[in-house]
């Protein structure tokens, strides 16, 4: 199973978009190298919506520059299922445009108590990756996919 390294700091972050946007999904982009998260971009959902996110063009083209400006790759898209499961939705599904990309799932379903997955979405299969919590720079796990 492939894995995505996403330091503390990162991962608390996410949770925190989602829980602030909370009850409509949240969305951004995570910038790396290799496997491992070294920035996370919130964006807004422009739909507005608690069933599906959209990213403004204009805000996608600014990350795509910083994340370029700081020699890193867009690793992963993030968005939150606020009253449902961490598991690609079917809109996802028909959204997912690279195989390679990772997709970063956090449910808000137990409000309280996050569930964030993440996966590769291939227009045939849904792949589980799992999520290493990784402490500030270092190669130490804190946690192993988180739950």
């Amino acid at each position: 199973m492939q894995m995505i390294r996403i330091p503390q700091s990162i991962y608390q972050r996410m949770i925190e978009h989602a829980q602030k946007e909370w009850p409509l999904e949240c969305c951004g982009i995570l910038g790396g190298q290799g496997e491992t998260v070294q920035k996370a971009f919130e964006l807004q959902n422009s739909e507005k919506s608690s069933v599906r996110f959209s990213m403004l063009p204009l805000e996608q083209l600014r990350t795509f520059e910083e994340i370029e400006k700081g020699s890193m790759e867009m690793i992963a898209v993030y968005h939150s299922h606020p009253h449902t499961i961490s598991f690609p939705s079917e809109i996802d599904v028909k959204c997912a445009y690279d195989p390679k990309l990772t997709w970063v799932i956090l449910s808000l379903k137990g409000k309280e108590n996050p569930v964030v997955h993440a996966f590769k979405i291939d227009k045939e299969a849904i792949y589980m990756e799992g999520i290493n919590v990784i402490e500030e720079g270092s190669s130490e796990v804190l946690n192993t996919e988180r739950q």
